[in-house]
C-alpha cells in the first residue's frame, strides 16, 4: 500500500469557453439519498462518454456537496472546513446563503458537450433532486466579464495552482479535495455604463484596456482588487476563480456566475466580508453598487478517488 496523493477532480482544468453550473437540493428520503449516493460512481465514466464525442473539446465536470447533504448522504468522518455558507454584509448590500446541496460544475469549449453532459447527469439522478439554479456561462471577448475588465488576471499560475486549491495534509482523510464557493451577481449595466473609464478603473483598480493594476498611490482602499487581495505572513493568498458571463438581453439580465477554488474556505470568505462589510468596516466594496449577490452556496469537491467510492458509504 502506498501513500500517494489521491487524484483530484478537474478543479485544475483548463479554462474553457463555456460552462455550465447546476445546484439542486436533495429529495427527501433513503431512497433519494441512495441514488445521489450510486450517481456518484457514475460521474466519471459519464463525463469521459460525452466527452470521446469531441476529444478536443476539453470537456469536464467538478461535483460538490453542502454541508447538511454531506452529513444526509454519506455521515461518518466530515471535511474539516466544511459548513454552512457565511452571511456577510448588511440588508442591500449583502452575500446571501440560498439553499444547494450539489453543485456541478460542467466546462467545455462548445457549449453542446456541457449541455449534453449536464442532460445525461440530471437525467440519471431523476426525482432525487431538484434543481434550484442553472446558468449558462460564455466566454466574452478576451476573458472579460460582462462589466468589460478582464476577469480571473490574479489566478495562481499552473506551477502553483494545485498548492492553494488542493487540500493536502492539513486534513489527510480529505486530501486530493477542495472547497468551491458560488455566487450569482447581477450587475445595474445601465448605471456602471454611465460611470466614465476612470471612474470605472477606480472601482475595479485596474485599468480597462490593459488589464494593468492601478498603482498603490492612486488605486482606491475600497477598490474590488484592493479588498479582494488577502496575505499571511507577507505573502498573498490565492484563490482560483473560473467565472463565467451570463445573460438574457431582452429581460435586461446581466450577470456573472462567481465561482472560487481553494484548499480551505477562509480566504474567499476574508474577501467577501472585505467586500461587504469594508476593511475597515463601512469601507466596502464600490463595484456593489452597481452588482447584487443573489445566490451564496459553499461546497466540498472530494477527490476524485473518493468521488468514485462514495457509494459504498453509508450514514
Amino acid at each position: 500500500m502506498t501513500n500517494q496523493t489521491p487524484d483530484p477532480q478537474a478543479v485544475c482544468a483548463p479554462i474553457t469557453k463555456s460552462a455550465i453550473f447546476i445546484v439542486a437540493t436533495l429529495a427527501p428520503g433513503s431512497e433519494a439519498a441512495e441514488k445521489v449516493r450510486g450517481w456518484c460512481g457514475d460521474i466519471a465514466a459519464l463525463t469521459r462518454s460525452v466527452g470521446k464525442r469531441v476529444p478536443t473539446g476539453y470537456l469536464s465536470c467538478v461535483c460538490g456537496f453542502g454541508s447538511s447533504a454531506w452529513d444526509t448522504l454519506f455521515g461518518g468522518p466530515r471535511p474539516a472546513s466544511l459548513h454552512a455558507f457565511r452571511e456577510f454584509g448588511d440588508e442591500g448590500r449583502r452575500a446571501v446563503a440560498t439553499p444547494g446541496d450539489i453543485l456541478l460544475h460542467i466546462r467545455a469549449d462548445q457549449m453542446d458537450l456541457c449541455f449534453e453532459l449536464a442532460t445525461q447527469l440530471l437525467s440519471a439522478l431523476g426525482d432525487a433532486v431538484t434543481v434550484v439554479d442553472e446558468v449558462q456561462g460564455f466566454r466574452y471577448f478576451d476573458m472579460r466579464s460582462i462589466i468589460g475588465f478582464v476577469d480571473g488576471t490574479e489566478n495562481p499560475d499552473d506551477r502553483h495552482m494545485a498548492r492553494f486549491t488542493i487540500i493536502g495534509d492539513e486534513d489527510p482523510a480529505f486530501a486530493g479535495g477542495s472547497y468551491v464557493l458560488v455566487q450569482k451577481y447581477l450587475h445595474k449595466m445601465d448605471a456602471w455604463n454611465g460611470l466614465s473609464v476612470e471612474a470605472q478603473e477606480q472601482v475595479i483598480g485596474r485599468t480597462k484596456l490593459s488589464d494593468i493594476e492601478l498603482d498603490e498611490a492612486v488605486k482606491p482602499t475600497n477598490s474590488h482588487s484592493a479588498l479582494t487581495t488577502i496575505t499571511q505572513d507577507g505573502q498573498e493568498v490565492k484563490i482560483l476563480r473560473d467565472n463565467m458571463p451570463f445573460g438574457r438581453p431582452g429581460a435586461g439580465e446581466f450577470g456573472t456566475y462567481f465561482i472560487g477554488y481553494a484548499r480551505s474556505p477562509e480566504p474567499i470568505e476574508l474577501m467577501l466580508e472585505n467586500m461587504f462589510v469594508g476593511r475597515p468596516a463601512g469601507n466596502y466594496d464600490r463595484l456593489l453598487d452597481f452588482s447584487t449577490a443573489v445566490t451564496g452556496g459553499l461546497f466540498f469537491v472530494p477527490s476524485a478517488d473518493l468521488l468514485e467510492d462514495l457509494p459504498d458509504r453509508t450514514p
